[in-house]
């Protein structure tokens, strides 16, 4: 890196291609599992309980870790994190492939999110930290959003085409090869990176949030899984209020785990909404499309992969466009019609009729895919922005549980729509003549409806197949309007939070961090600055300025000088202590 100008160097980019191997391979790992469900059941016939941990206990340690392990990258080195993660993630993967029982399963998966836990926030936050220069910054992340969107879309190819010629364990041997490759590189490729002073470790804090994660994730699946009741509505209870309590003591820390006044700042909790939100739809509108295509329209795994490669070019062109569409047009109309253009494609894929349907399959899921991952780009770099350097694990951590809790916000809340529109019809025009129990068990789910369509008379069996798609067709379609209103709100949203938000020059910005300890000296304003400071809104709560947003009117303009460049005053304009442009961030390559 360019001491002077802050400018990465060509080392850096290849480090940005090092980290994209992870994120590309979390991302098609969240997808590929589901198709392999009915070999692995059929290998290793779990229990319906053990079936649900073998696909929940994933997201579950990644949701609850991510905080902690981005925290955790802050300490000790976030290049030392990401390679604990890659051991831990090949390790699994080699384990989970020759799994001979459930029990074993769940406990690779386990240990496969765990690994995703270190290995997601420690990508985003040595991005944060390779990459100063504001520009290169957003091209560096557009590259990360775009890598994670397509493997996204990808992940059902791959599993398709994985799972006709080998056995299921082929989709976990996939990720060994990757994961040794970066082990290999990481260390001469990637710079090690941490806080120099990141105060002493909040054990308590630790067991709170993945104790606040674990049951409020739980809860959201199995009430999307089966419905409203008593348990998860505890459940889920429990884990809000151990939330509240992990907050209240956050609020209360001289150096928190997690700095709450974050979310003082609109630009950075609009861009935290916005990114729940867009993964929210990405998700749940999954959930919908991959049965389509395989229970309504009939076609095999590898084509129904084969259908989402168009919405994978347009998720990876919207991420390559998102930077240079934001140098000339204020964030907050970029973000705005990112999602108005996923509603426009959730609208398009609410036209399907019941029949194959295919080519609105695939111009909805390509219109939403594009405008989905405009707006993650731009969020993911303003959310990441946010903090300075050294916090930059933390903060990557709060983006990646933002995007987890989005994921099953999108298959409970649309998934629940989805399955009472199906219920209600089905037990409208299910044929007569098919007995109670069998009702019941088709009012399920569309699976189990084609399952006994089987086991009964030819035509009592095709009557119920086509009145079950049907039902699940009119349930897709109100799901995917559902979709397209939040998506349109939410821009309303967007446009009302972030329309002060703009990128231009230098700012003056009010410094709302803490009073410096007297142990050590806090960075001012312009040591923030010289590190590579975001650009978004207002004051942060760091004191970093923040070339989106008009001037505040306090301290002196920041400036980029050269690296002996000293500041003589305070954000407030009175003479302070002065301090090292540089902040005191440990960066070695």
């Amino acid at each position: 890196m360019n001491a002077d100008t802050q400018r990465a160097d060509r080392k850096a980019w290849f480090g940005l291609a090092v980290l994209i191997l992870p994120v590309l391979l979390i991302s098609l790992d969240m997808h590929v599992l589901s198709y392999a469900l009915p070999m692995i059941s059929a290998s290793l016939e779990p229990s319906s309980s053990q079936l649900l941990w073998i696909i929940d206990i994933y997201p579950f340690m990644l949701a609850g870790l991510l905080l902690t392990m981005g925290t955790l990258g802050d300490r000790i080195g976030r290049r030392k994190l990401l390679l604990f993660g890659a051991a831990a993630f090949g390790l699994a993967s080699a384990f989970g492939a020759y799994s001979d029982s459930a029990e074993m399963l769940i406990a690779t998966r386990a240990l496969l999110g765990l690994g995703g836990a270190t290995l997601m926030p420690s990508t985003l936050s040595l991005i944060r930290n390779m990459f100063h220069d504001d520009e290169q910054r957003r091209v560096a992340i557009a590259v990360w959003t775009g890598a994670f969107a397509a493997g996204a879309m990808l992940g059902p190819l791959m599993g398709g085409a994985l799972l006709e010629h080998f056995w299921w364990g082929s989709v976990f041997l996939v990720n060994l090869p990757i994961m040794a490759l970066l082990i290999l590189l990481a260390p001469v490729m990637l710079p090690e990176s941490k806080d120099p002073n990141p105060g002493p470790f909040d054990l308590l804090s630790a067991v709170l949030s993945l104790a606040s994660m674990l049951p409020t994730i739980y809860g959201i699946q199995h009430i999307a899984q089966d419905g409203i009741s008593v348990t998860p509505l505890v459940v889920m209870a429990a884990g809000l209020f151990l939330g509240y309590v992990f907050l209240r003591r956050q609020k209360s820390l001289a150096q928190p785990m997690l700095d709450v006044k974050l979310f003082r700042s609109k630009g950075f909790t609009a861009s935290i909404t916005a990114n729940t939100l867009g993964v929210f739809s990405m998700v749940g509108s999954s959930l919908f499309t991959t049965q389509y295509l395989q229970m309504v329209a009939g076609v095999r795994p590898f084509v129904a992969g084969l259908y989402a490669l168009p919405a994978a070019g347009a998720a990876m062109t919207a991420a390559a466009l998102a930077p240079i569409v934001v140098r000339r047009v204020r964030p907050a109309f970029v973000v705005g019609a990112g999602l108005l253009i996923g509603a426009v494609g959730f609208v398009l894929l609410g036209q399907l009729d019941g029949g194959t349907g295919v080519a609105a399959l695939v111009a909805g899921t390509a219109t939403m895919a594009g405008g989905i991952t405009l707006v993650l780009t731009i969020s993911s770099d303003m959310i990441i922005a946010t903090a300075p350097p050294e916090k930059a694990g933390t903060v990557s951590g709060l983006s990646q549980i933002a995007t987890e809790f989005g994921g099953a916000l999108g298959i409970s809340v649309l998934g629940s729509v989805g399955t009472a529109v199906y219920r209600s019809d089905l037990a409208e025009n299910a044929p007569s003549g098919l007995e109670p129990t069998l009702l019941e068990s088709a009012r399920d789910t569309l699976g189990n409806a084609l399952d006994v369509a089987t086991r009964v008379p030819q035509d009592l069996g095709q009557a119920l197949a086509a009145a079950s798609r049907a039902a699940f067709t009119h349930g897709l379609q109100i799901a995917m309007y559902t979709a397209a209103g939040l998506l349109a709100l939410m821009a309303l949203l967007a446009f009302t939070l972030l329309r002060q938000v703009r990128i231009g020059a230098q700012t003056k910005v009010v410094d709302c961090a803490p009073a410096p300890q007297a142990d050590r000296p806090q960075p001012t304003a312009a040591a923030y600055a010289a590190q590579g400071a975001p650009e978004y809104g207002t004051s942060n709560g760091y004191g970093a300025p923040n070339g989106y947003g008009p001037s505040t009117g306090y301290g002196t303009p920041t400036g980029y000088g050269t690296p002996s460049t000293y500041d003589a005053q305070d954000p407030q304009g009175q003479q302070g202590p002065r301090h090292r442009r540089d902040g005191g961030q440990s960066t070695q390559w």
